[in-house]
């Protein structure tokens, strides 16, 4: 008999490996009718229920078998691996210790062990089962990888880029890890090195998540428009499939279509951050004299994000609403994070704990409202949210598209960026502001140093069109109307930013193509945000771009007195620009169509009185217009709390809501618009 069951345990083995666990399973249970005791057929038993997913029971066999051969790491191991599909951190971190106490060199326990580790937020602790499992297994291209993942997560990026490099060097043919060095080589604005590595990903995996999209950004950071039209093609093709080919922020400045970006969205959310199983919030009612507001950013420091909110982070009503700063991005010693660390009721960095953990605080402070500042942007922690620990879930002012996750109850918007007809493309309940649903701070600078043209590389006295948004958002086809009007305009430039160091090559190049000298594009270096602010003046008008408007850059010119000219799109990120000139009272700058755009812009070019006359009224907005009044902004997102949470109270689910529009009145303050 030993003999058979021998040679029917290798049955089973052979089975199993081929992938029919059903079938392998049968013969294990016809050797325990003979030897209930066979530890082999026990513990293969586990495995053909774990390829099976069917967790507990192979938990049932594990027991069985742990308790017969308690010696076994191996066994150990694999029982660890199912408790931690059943979700049972704590015993399967108890399983694998036991198989590296049998065996201290085991080096897949130990890479295991950090792996739960790392889930579990414990990253220093993780790191050091990385680094043991390596002494152990130096080309373990997972464990490089996943220590990579992990060193990112610290904000050591140097690091993380010398393991992602090492595990390159030992897999060369692995895709995750040539994106993943991506996406890092992104954070570190090396995007001719980025875009190499996505472009790996893509050539030897065309499926390879998300790398399509990150090559397009890659590409569009550098000017690099060569193909581009075939790439971009590919990445609609994906997502009208539901393949994952690039992330929602990729996809903003790619298609105006709001289907697709809803599509797409809730594609990524459904992947990276679905809804927990069991909430944290437990549809308990507090009971605070204040509401509680928790503000959830990466980007509570020098970044565009501080610099709109930060008035209105001080201008909220504290004898209402008491606010909670939950920080996870860079700390640093800047003005504005002082500035922000004065301003909230509470700040509290968490930087350094795992989602679960984030989610648990804000559940314990009892949060009213939960607002992600985030979204999909670079360093989201959008699984922090999924768990529900706040009973009101909001998607603000970061993202402009809709998240596509249940989790996030409402989208702070306004009529122009959501028109009413497009509330089917949004997750989200719309929240609409009377104004623009932008915050602006009336309390930032509005520098007057001593700029000159010639200090700018600009011409003394040629009209200088100006866009000072991201490379990413620039596309041929705005390039070719600016090129249209470089050509018609004698003397003209085009004032843009450097960005990367080969985007004034690359663009030039394509100017060459639409027959305009290189030299009439002149480029603006990154200088500090009071330099770069006081030049605006130097510049004769702003054009924007489509279909991914300038948001906190056209505030900023604005705000300095430059005319912004846009045209808008059809989805939130391409409709900005209309919002904040609409809410400036300045809509004659809105264009209606491309060739509106086109017209306007050469219009405005040759009518220098036409213009001064402009410049004076976008002047003037900065001191008269609704859209640079933090304190009446203020009181109506309050107003639009104040619904969200009645809404609540009332036990009626998430609604559209539209906030009436506030007025200013010196011996009232501020009280209702006429209707």
């Amino acid at each position: 008999m030993p003999g058979l069951d021998s040679r029917d345990i290798e049955k089973a083995l052979t089975l199993l490996r081929a992938g029919d666990p059903a079938a392998a399973a049968q013969v294990c249970k016809a050797v325990l009718r003979r030897n209930g005791r066979n530890v082999d057929a026990l513990y293969l038993l586990a495995l053909t229920a774990m390829q099976r997913r069917a967790c507990e029971e192979a938990e049932r066999f594990f027991a069985k078998t742990t308790k017969l051969a308690p010696n076994s790491a191996e066994i150990w191991n694999n029982r660890g691996s199912n408790l931690c599909a059943m979700n049972l951190p704590d015993r399967a971190l108890e399983a694998f210790d036991r198989a590296i106490a049998i065996e201290p060199t085991f080096a897949q326990a130990i890479y295991n062990r950090g792996k739960l580790l790392n889930d579990a937020g414990q990253l220093e602790a993780a790191l050091a089962s990385y680094d043991k499992c390596l002494e152990l297994m130096p080309q373990f291209p997972e464990a490089l990888n996943n220590r990579a993942n992990l060193l990112v997560k610290l904000g050591r990026n140097d690091e993380a880029l010398a393991s992602y490099n090492a595990c390159i060097a030992v897999a060369p043919t692995f895709p995750k890890v040539w994106n993943n060095a991506g996406i890092v080589l992104i954070g570190m604005n090396r995007y001719k090195e980025a875009a190499k590595a996505f472009g790996r990903a893509v050539e030897l995996d065309p499926r390879a998540e998300y790398a399509i999209g990150n090559l397009i950004y890659a590409r569009r950071q550098l000017g690099d428009w060569e193909e581009l039209p075939a790439l971009e093609a590919r990445l609609l093709d994906c997502v009208q499939k539901g393949e994952p080919a690039g992330t929602p922020f990729a996809l903003l400045a790619v298609t105006d279509s709001c289907q697709l970006q809803l599509q797409c969205a809730r594609s990524y959310a459904s992947k990276r951050c679905p809804p927990a199983e069991r909430t944290l919030w437990q549809r308990e009612r507090y009971a605070h004299e204040r509401i509680r507001i928790a503000y959830l950013s990466a980007d509570f420091h020098d970044h565009p994000t501080a610099n709109l909110t930060a008035g209105m982070f001080e201008q909220h009503d504290r004898s209402k609403f008491e606010i909670i700063a939950v920080s996870f991005g860079p700390a640093g010693t800047s003005d504005m994070r002082a500035r922000l660390t004065r301003t909230f009721d509470r700040f509290i960095d968490v930087g350094s704990q795992s989602d679960k953990a984030v989610a648990e605080t804000i559940r314990e402070l009892e949060i009213d409202i939960a607002v992600d500042l985030n979204g999909f942007t670079q360093d989201c922690r959008t699984e922090i949210l999924a768990r529900r620990p706040a009973p009101i879930q909001v998607n603000y002012l970061g993202y402009p598209g809709t998240m596509g996750a249940s989790h996030i109850d409402y989208i702070i918007a306004d009529r122009v960026v959501i028109p009413a007809a497009d509330q089917q493309f949004y997750s989200e309940k719309i929240v609409y502001l009377p104004d623009s649903y932008q915050p602006n701070d009336d309390r930032r600078a509005c520098p007057a140093l001593d700029v000159t043209r010639s200090g700018q590389g600009l011409p003394e006295h040629g009209f200088v069109f100006c866009s000072f948004n991201n490379t990413f958002k620039l596309t041929p086809m705005i390039f070719d109307i600016w090129m249209r009007l470089l050509r018609q305009v004698d003397g003209s430039v085009l004032w843009l930013l450097e960005g990367d160091m080969l985007v004034p090559s690359n663009l030039r190049r394509e100017a060459e193509r639409r027959d305009v000298a290189a030299s009439r594009l002149v480029f603006a270096k990154r200088v500090a945000m009071e330099h770069h602010l006081a030049r605006h003046r130097l510049a004769d008008l702003f054009l924007d771009t489509l279909p991914y408007n300038a948001h906190t850059t056209a505030s900023d010119a604005l705000w300095m007195g430059l005319p912004v000219l846009t045209c808008p799109g059809k989805t939130f990120a391409g409709r900005v620009a209309a919002s904040l000139l609409t809410a400036a009272g300045l809509e004659e700058l809105i264009a209606s169509s491309l060739q509106d755009y086109e017209a306007m812009a050469l219009k405005l070019a040759r009518d220098r009185p036409m213009l001064d006359s402009l410049r004076e009224r976008v002047e003037a907005s900065r001191h008269e217009a609704r859209l640079f009044d933090t304190a009446l902004y203020t009181r109506q997102i309050e107003a639009a709390y104040l619904q969200m949470r009645e809404r609540l109270w009332r036990h009626e689910p998430p609604a559209s809501i539209s906030v009436p529009r506030i007025e200013r009145n010196e011996k009232a303050g501020f009280v209702p618009a006429p209707a």
